[in-house]
């Protein structure tokens, strides 16, 4: 009597084994991922989702008050508050992304040793699930610029406002593949898992995040340090959300080009090493 097998498990030898087909089978198990990840994150809260705004807000007083006020270093023509919170969400999406998915698999070892499933499910879920968060700031962040240009402000919203989008997806796909590389390390050196949240404060500061570049003649267009900085791919993604929504800085497509690049082959080179590892990964994880 013959049978027909829905999955079939097989050794995985090659250097880049990614299943685009099995990973879509799975897409009700990313969707349960999705929904566990987000209840989780809020559950036995009092303010629950609310905490989705709150965060950044906090964080963008603060960056008003110190880097905007004391230091001086806003953007000028634009309110401060809409320029640091602007950056504030692109950065905090990029970030908690990446800290979620390079600890998705030891946080998750209980469930990977019970059942097959495409290990890879987990760190896409995790970066989908930070989505839903983002999507709250987004709505917040129309909220203050709609009053804003209520109150008078001239707000020079522009059609780059389309791009978002795919700015969205390019943050998604390099945090991906950030937290990937991460996450296949830690499974055996603990020591990086220590090391992330230093590693991203750092690359915040790198990124114009809680400073205008052009404040900064080093990072300015002409400066000494413009073009290596501009080699972060964080950095062309902000500059032009920034463009769009307040319309100020400049957008150099030959750098958000190079980003995108970047952001591609730290992916693929997270998928490569996932699949060298993944061979030994209940051994060590």
């Amino acid at each position: 009597m013959n049978k027909e097998f829905q999955t079939v498990l097989k050794s995985k030898n090659g250097w880049f084994d990614l299943n685009i087909k099995e990973l879509f089978k799975y897409k009700d198990l990313i969707y349960l991922f999705v929904k566990r990840d987000f209840i989780s994150l809020y559950k036995q809260t009092v303010l629950g989702p609310l905490w989705a705004i709150i965060q950044p807000l906090l964080t963008t007083v603060v960056y008003t008050l110190i880097f905007g006020n004391v230091a001086d270093l806003a953007a000028p023509g634009v309110p401060s508050f809409l320029f640091y919170l602007s950056g504030t969400i692109c950065w905090t999406y990029f970030s908690t992304s990446i800290t979620n998915t390079a600890n998705t698999f030891v946080n998750n070892s209980s469930i990977l040793g019970k059942v097959y499933f495409p290990r890879l499910v987990m760190p896409i879920s995790t970066v989908i699930s930070g989505l839903i968060t983002m999507a709250i700031q987004y709505v917040f962040l129309i909220g203050f610029l709609v009053y804003y240009m209520i109150s008078g402000v001239p707000i020079e919203i522009n059609l780059y406002v389309l791009f978002t989008p795919l700015l969205i997806l390019q943050l998604s796909v390099l945090s991906l593949g950030c937290g990937v590389v991460i996450s296949a390390l830690t499974t055996k050196y603990r020591d990086l898992k220590m090391l992330v949240s230093f590693g991203l404060q750092l690359w915040m500061y790198a990124a114009p995040v809680a400073y205008d570049m052009f404040k900064l003649e080093i990072f300015a267009p002409g400066g000494a340090l413009h073009n290596l900085y501009m080699l972060n791919p964080v950095t062309p993604i902000i500059n032009i959300f920034r463009y769009g929504y307040l319309g100020i800085g400049v957008i150099e497509w030959d750098f958000y080009l190079i980003s995108w690049a970047t952001s591609i082959l730290l992916l693929l080179a997270g998928i490569v090493l996932f699949s060298r590892v993944e061979k030994t990964f209940m051994d060590t994880i």
